[in-house]
């Protein structure tokens, strides 16, 4: 079987970010298939054009063909909206060259790269998988992005039309099969697979160099967010509680990742002459293993809005496979993860001196901080192995693919 998916963010090794797509993708070529993905030209973190030595890079067996995108994500809404359009329009064109495809899947956020997929299911007449990973419009209407309410009445008019045309909807939250269900699809339209992690990447033993070494940090308590950097992340919550945590010189907050806020929450730090927080810009997600491996403590923060609650952070996972405990300030059904594993301190979101009276408490009580993590890595080897995911995503592929030959 041959799988085509359209995902304009999609990261491998090299590249920062989630992995997830490429993590199923790989297995499902050990397992003797095909899987060519059609991806953007452009960083999505950072927004800049990338260098590609070859029209198709090969990762472990999986294809990847880029495609033209106008380079404008992170300078507005509207120009962000823009660079997802030309995305729209050229994935597709690059997506015909990618012959004797048995399923399509989109994937969504953002949602016009699932109208590409749509289309190629049209004209190659193949079965389309709908992946739902965050649920767009109800986002960026929460988060205020999203104001028009003309835009928004054509939004979810978007969203129900591919819904609808969909020969089956793929979600990695279960708050998000709930969602899809309450707007009256079927059950059995909707499977979940969670997020997740493959935990032999990770190491568990905590280990020195790397970027210990680059900025000079010795044997400093380390409490390191790794992820992006926009409006969602909240992460001027993390430079308050920096600024609260001042008194203990040996705690260091370390902000790994980049994108459209980087520059502005770089400003505030200077502002606030923070000398416990360092910036280290974005690093490929080869490399995360070692940056958790040198942490103490792990950050995970969103903004405090209804949809967030609903969400299942790829950061986390990484941070509990790696052993890690977490201080998490969000909501809902992460939390409950975490309640589950024991493996952190929830802290509501928003508030930077709960998140810093964490930090302090984990910095105080080392044997039980790292007890949490160790509880982290069992809790989700056992429910959230990528392994496991990968025959789950493998079967649910081969049983749209066998209804369509049928």
């Amino acid at each position: 079987m041959h799988v085509l998916l359209i995902h304009q963010a999609f990261a491998s090794p090299d590249d920062p970010g989630g992995t997830r797509h490429y993590e199923l993708a790989r297995r499902f070529v050990d397992g003797g298939q095909k899987f060519s993905i059609v991806a953007s030209d452009l960083s999505y973190l950072t927004g800049k054009k990338c260098a590609f030595d070859e029209p198709v890079q090969d990762f472990d067996g999986v294809q990847v063909r880029r495609a033209w995108t106008y380079s404008a994500l992170h300078r507005s809404f509207v120009w962000r909206v823009i660079s997802f359009l030309s995305f729209m329009v050229s994935s597709v064109w690059t997506a015909l060259k990618v012959k004797d495809v048995d399923l399509v899947i989109g994937t969504s956020p953002p949602i016009f790269q699932a109208v590409s997929a749509w289309i190629i299911s049209v004209i190659k007449w193949r079965p389309f998988l709908l992946e739902i990973r965050d649920l767009w419009p109800d986002f960026a209407v929460d988060m205020g992005v999203l104001k028009n309410p003309i835009l928004i009445w054509m939004s979810r008019r978007l969203e129900r039309f591919l819904y609808a045309r969909a020969n089956h909807l793929l979600v990695n939250s279960p708050a998000y099969r709930d969602y899809l269900i309450g707007l009256g699809i079927a059950p059995e339209k909707v499977s979940f697979i969670a997020n997740g992690v493959d935990p032999d990447m990770f190491h568990v033993e905590k280990t020195a160099g790397g970027l210990r070494d680059e900025f000079q940090l010795g044997d400093k308590y380390i409490v390191t967010y790794a992820g992006a950097m926009g409006m969602a992340n909240n992460l001027d919550v993390v430079l308050e509680a920096a600024s609260q945590l001042t008194d203990l010189p040996d705690v260091h907050f370390l902000m790994v990742g980049d994108g459209k806020d980087r520059p502005k929450l770089e400003e505030a730090a200077q502002r606030l002459k923070l000398q416990n927080v360092t910036f280290t810009g974005s690093r490929p997600k080869s490399k995360m293993p070692q940056i958790l491996a040198e942490s103490d403590v792990c950050l995970a923060v969103l903004l405090d809005i209804p949809m967030f609650r609903t969400t299942y952070p790829n950061k986390v996972f990484d941070y509990m496979a790696a052993a890690r405990p977490v201080v998490l300030a969000i909501d809902g059904v992460i939390r409950q993860v975490i309640e589950a594993a024991e493996g952190g301190i929830p802290v509501p979101p928003g508030n930077p001196t709960a998140m810093a009276g964490a930090v302090r408490t984990m910095y105080a009580n080392r044997p039980r901080s790292e007890l949490m993590g160790r509880m982290a890595r069992e809790y989700v080897v056992k429910y959230f192995d990528r392994n496991q995911q990968a025959r789950q995503f493998g079967e649910l592929i081969h049983q749209i693919g066998n209804k369509r030959a049928a």
